[in-house]
């Protein structure tokens, strides 16, 4: 068998060989697990050899043929992409441009509000709501802290939230609130944020990570008394732990401690329906990146099972799943699809 690529049914063979012995382990093992907060480097990882799986190119034209950072699906099963050359939206058939006519930003980030509305964030040109029909422009001169904007996030209350490049700006459908540095933020290049279910906020930036409970910003810290850096997502799993991903890997807090898994720079972290986490990652173990999951039965064992997928691409951006159980990740060059067995590159 090469040991670069591998065919669909030998994945499947491999995958139910090592799913075999990882419950072998588990049953005889009576070694206690090491501290929460251990780095686990990606080759103690049980995993499949690093394996780069077909990939098959279908043309699509208006198809993202670009950096592409974010991806969602909406209430109506459309697919939408932000990417540097403007907002795309696949219905399931064909690819349309959303934004001709409309800007010529780079867009990294993209929401579907709970009233069907979408928010798309750009890199200098402020943040534009879609009703669907007409758009609506909102930039500094309408109280926004920045025109660039990496990430939108819509809390429990339906405000908005806008992590931009020199700070967070919280919108609650009238005016703005903008936080910088003078307000306790160490750094203002904002990445990433989420509400937790107890409503606290969490916030990735460049330079640490941050929660904020509407009183005062406080600087996360590992149980080693660690600071993160350059943390690039963030998510809350359905259990309610807390996932961060960047420049000091993978890491999972439970409430009480921080487990880390990887040490390898994490750029993406995304859920699936079967709870098992998904990262775009560069390293895994091999040069390059590569589009991995962690199993979730794992996730808890000493040593977790992961498996690491390459296309030969640069780099991995955003990463979904879709109602067809199709996983989508965005690339330099566009985006691909995983359908469990192998790829699907859409080129224009």
């Amino acid at each position: 068998m090469n040991a670069n690529t591998i065919k669909p049914q030998q994945l499947l063979y491999l995958m139910m060989i090592i799913s075999a012995l990882m419950l072998c382990c588990r049953g005889n093992s009576q070694t206690e697990k090491p501290a929460a907060h251990r780095a686990l480097h990606s080759s103690e990882f049980v995993k499949i050899p690093f394996i780069t799986l077909a990939v098959d190119t279908i043309v699509a034209p208006n198809a993202p043929n670009a950096i592409t950072r974010n991806i969602i699906e909406d209430t109506r099963g459309n697919i939408w992409f932000a990417t540097f050359t403007g907002i795309i939206m696949y219905d399931g058939e064909s690819f349309r441009q959303i934004t001709d006519g409309v800007s010529e930003d780079r867009f990294f980030s993209i929401l579907e509000d709970r009233n069907g509305n979408f928010w798309f964030g750009s890199i200098g040109g402020g943040v534009y709501f879609f009703d669907g029909e007409s758009f609506q422009h909102f930039t500094t001169a309408d109280g926004l802290v920045d025109d660039r904007v990496p990430t939108i996030y819509e809390d429990k209350n339906g405000d908005l939230w806008f992590g931009t490049l020199a700070g967070l700006s919280h919108y609650d459908g009238s005016t703005f609130q903008n936080y910088t540095t003078d307000h306790g933020l160490h750094n203002s290049d904002v990445n990433s944020i989420i509400e937790d279910l107890s409503g606290k906020y969490w916030l990735g930036t460049r330079g640490a990570a941050f929660t904020y409970d509407d009183q005062a910003f406080t600087t996360i810290l590992t149980q080693d008394g660690q600071t993160f850096q350059n943390v690039r997502r963030i998510l809350e799993d359905t259990k309610g732990n807390i996932w961060l991903g960047g420049n000091d890997g993978l890491w999972r807090y439970d409430g009480h401690e921080f487990k880390n898994y990887t040490s390898d720079f994490v750029g993406y972290i995304y859920e699936d329906r079967s709870g098992n986490i998904w990262t775009s990652s560069q390293g895994a173990g091999a040069p390059g990146w590569a589009l991995s999951r962690y199993e979730a039965m794992a996730l808890d064992d000493h040593v977790p099972t992961a498996y690491y997928m390459k296309t030969g691409e640069g780099m991995f951006f955003g990463i979904i799943e879709d109602s067809n159980n199709n996983m989508w990740v965005g690339s330099l060059n566009g985006v691909y699809r995983y359908d469990g067995s192998g790829f699907e590159f859409f080129k224009r």
